[in-house]
């Protein structure tokens, strides 16, 4: 069990992280490197031999490796990222780069995403360190930049310039998952993500005749844009259960006592409204999605301009690539030209493999009041461009959470925060996880 040091070591760095501004804005505008020098000194001090690498100056990742010891067995692939989304500080009742602690709550741009996770790992390596204990397995550690844009500059670079790195890796854990759900009628849910959504972020141009604002003109670039871009948002995608939101479904039917025939598209409607809250772990990945998000067009009011530009943030589950594709065409229509500006594939684990059980089992050791359940997020993590190693990715970030804390909500969120007793759990669960792994 992970000793009273590593209790207090998790949120002092998950305290230092969030005070080093590591804001990803897009475009290149980002600077881990002073992070990624404090992980690595943390690192070395626990007899590690991290290495930092770069594509783009000042976007540093740190790699570190610790033998097991079972030279034949599978290495594990430990992953967190070290930048962070914009925050407004205006808007926030804290600083969100202050890395306070007060009233038992650690506050700051980068609490729950994710540097509480880079402080555990931290803080069970250096455990480790002063125990002497070594685990079944190897171990990889990494820290990386952008996963909050492209991840060019993160793991795509780690994955496809340096994969000697991840030798005998063959599994991966990193962020969102083995949290506290509370649903509202006394119940702890603890969702272990097992998959997740591809990415299809999307560029839509709308082609015109220019003119002048006072003129008829049928053939408007903002007016083909825009009727696009409504269809797109109005469009019912239909359901494609996955394998591991079919689990997600039956394991939380299991939970409320319920029964549903998960080929019946009737009985899942009828399921999700006897969740309630619940419900909300699996909705948004039954089937594809595309939410405009960005809108570019003109420079004048009374000037009808040549060419319009939408941006769609576009999701597939896993095998509905193809799907999302052909009905783009449809939607978008013969006036609207459509393209990929950033594009990751679907993911999905296996939710009966040992690592899984292994996962659930340091859960429910320290949470026995829980209830296990797989889930796919919505959204991507760094598991993405890991994959292309063949490594399969899980979310595995343990934190026990209050009723009340809106632990998803906090993502990207105003006033992001973690309880300190919640990194305590998530030391003590991640630890034993990782003794057994």
């Amino acid at each position: 069990m992970a000793d009273r040091q590593a209790l207090d070591e998790v949120v002092r760095f998950t305290s230092d992280l969030i005070r080093i501004d590591t804001t990803n804005r897009g475009g290149g505008d980002c600077r881990e490197r002073p992070a990624a020098e404090y992980a690595a000194a943390r690192l070395a001090e626990a007899g590690l031999e991290p290495t930092l690498l770069e594509r783009t100056t000042g976007r540093t990742n740190v790699v570190a490796r610790i033998e097991g010891t079972d030279p034949s067995a599978d290495a594990l692939l430990l992953h967190g990222h070290l930048d962070v989304v914009p925050a407004e500080a205006g808007d926030w009742s804290v600083h969100p780069f202050s890395g306070e602690v007060r009233d038992g709550v650690v506050w700051g741009r980068g609490a729950v995403d994710m540097k509480n996770m880079d402080a555990m790992i931290l803080a069970v390596v250096r455990d480790w360190a002063r125990s002497g204990f070594r685990p079944r397995r190897d171990l990889v550690v990494a820290f990386t930049a952008d996963e909050e844009a492209s991840a060019e500059d993160g793991s795509g670079f780690l994955a496809d310039r340096h994969p000697e790195l991840f030798e005998g890796c063959t599994e991966g854990i990193s962020e969102s998952g083995a949290f506290t759900f509370h649903d509202g009628a006394g119940r702890q849910i603890y969702p272990i993500a097992a998959g997740e959504r591809g990415t299809s972020w999307l560029k839509l141009t709308a082609h015109g005749r220019a003119g002048h604002g006072s003129k008829i003109n049928r053939v408007n670039a903002v007016t083909r844009l825009a009727a696009a871009v409504a269809r797109i948002g109005a469009h019912e995608w239909p359901l494609r259960l996955t394998p591991t939101v079919r689990a997600a479904l039956a394991g939380l039917a299991d939970v409320y006592g319920l029964e549903a025939d998960l080929d019946d598209p009737r009985d899942i409607d009828g399921l999700l409204a006897k969740l309630g809250p619940a419900a909300s772990l699996v909705e948004a990945t039954l089937r594809n999605s595309s939410n405009p998000t960005m809108l570019n067009a003109g420079y004048k009011v009374n000037v009808i301009p040549g060419q319009a530009v939408a941006h769609v943030d576009g999701r597939c589950v896993p095998g509905g690539e193809e799907e999302f594709a052909r009905t783009l065409d449809e939607l978008t229509g013969p006036d609207v030209e459509w393209e990929f500006e950033h594009r990751e594939v679907a993911l999905q684990a296996p939710v009966d493999s040992p690592t899984y059980a292994r996962m659930r089992a340091a859960v429910q050791e320290f949470a026995p009041e829980g209830h296990v359940v797989p889930y796919c997020m919505s959204g991507g993590t760094d598991a993405k461009q890991f994959s292309r190693l063949g490594i399969t990715g899980y979310g595995f970030a343990p934190l026990k959470l209050p009723e009340g804390f809106d632990y998803q909500a906090l993502f990207h969120g105003v006033d992001e925060r973690v309880p300190v007793e919640a990194l305590h759990f998530g030391v003590q669960v991640l630890d034993r996880f990782l003794r057994t792994a």
